[in-house]
């Protein structure tokens, strides 16, 4: 079994803290833009506007994601009912992802139609970019000893020190030796065979126009992450934000796999019946886009 149990604090100068949560957030950042930039050229897109796209995301995503950690955590861990304040101010700690997917999401259509951009095919580009930044992102949870399921045996069992853990699993309650099943790990593991499953499926059925169209591997991914989330959920231990007794991000991530999967099925049926109206769509950007990039504003 595993008995590191990392500081959540990477560097202290004084009063500031550098957290080993944020340098996971920033580093997911990276990833992704590594990969987004790597796709994007080799797909034809426009590289120019990547940085500048994925900085107006990255802001997204961090306020979605925040407050949705504000809501799930609204009268429980910091109590942020009663202490305005830890929302806004360090140190804190805590991003829910489907908060973070919304607003994103939003930003993406904004930014997508600012630069004048197929979304569509953008949407195929950056979704197994976020599966990335997930990967990496999920390791910020290991350092604050979170996301973790019930006590278990198994070799890869992680130690969680007392004052983190949920109230399920308190000492002396449960013992201070107890080992917890590393939900961040399977959670970064799967995100990983997901970047792999997305780009492989791309290339093999949405580059040589077979069986799936531009934009379908986008959709994917809610369905993916949608169903990995709802399974590992079973497993968390300490979550709050329940509606009828059940975790709202199985509500979300169900209902989300749901609605791609909609989505995928209207696109084909509509493809089927307007292929020339499809046909810009399907069809890869023009060589002058890459030649001449429009500079970001």
């Amino acid at each position: 079994m595993i008995d590191f149990t990392p500081n959540p604090i990477a560097l202290a100068f004084g009063t500031f803290e550098i957290r080993w949560y944020g340098i996971a957030y920033v580093a997911a950042i990276i990833a992704g833009t590594w990969l987004a930039t790597r796709e994007a050229r080799r797909r034809g897109e426009r590289t120019d506007m990547i940085i500048d796209a994925l900085i107006i995301l990255a802001v997204a995503a961090l306020i979605g994601g925040r407050a949705y950690h504000v809501i799930d955590q609204w009268s429980t861990g910091p109590d942020y009912k009663d202490h305005l304040a830890q929302i806004f101010l360090p140190p804190y700690s805590g991003l829910g992802i489907y908060g973070g997917l919304f607003t994103g999401m939003l930003a993406m259509i904004w930014v997508t139609r600012h630069y004048k951009v197929n979304f569509w095919r953008w949407a195929d580009i950056v979704a197994p970019c976020i599966l990335l930044a997930q990967v990496v992102g999920r390791w910020g949870n290991f350092a604050n000893q979170e996301l973790y399921g019930p006590p278990t045996n198994l070799p890869w069992g992680i130690a969680i020190q007392c004052p983190y853990r949920v109230a399920q699993y308190a000492c002396p309650g449960t013992p201070e030796s107890a080992h917890f099943v590393p939900l961040f790990f399977y959670e970064s593991m799967l995100s990983l065979v997901g970047v792999f499953v997305m780009l492989w499926l791309w290339n093999h059925f949405t580059a040589r126009g077979r069986i799936l169209i531009v934009g379908d591997v986008g959709l994917l991914y809610f369905v993916w992450y949608g169903l990995e989330r709802s399974l590992l959920e079973l497993l968390r231990s300490g979550w709050d934000w329940t509606i009828f007794g059940i975790p709202t991000a199985q509500i979300v991530g169900l209902g989300g796999a749901a609605a791609a999967l909609l989505a995928i099925f209207v696109r084909h049926w509509y493809v089927r019946r307007h292929p020339i109206s499809m046909a810009d769509d399907q069809a890869p950007p023009a060589p002058a886009a890459q030649s001449e990039p429009t500079p970001a504003v």
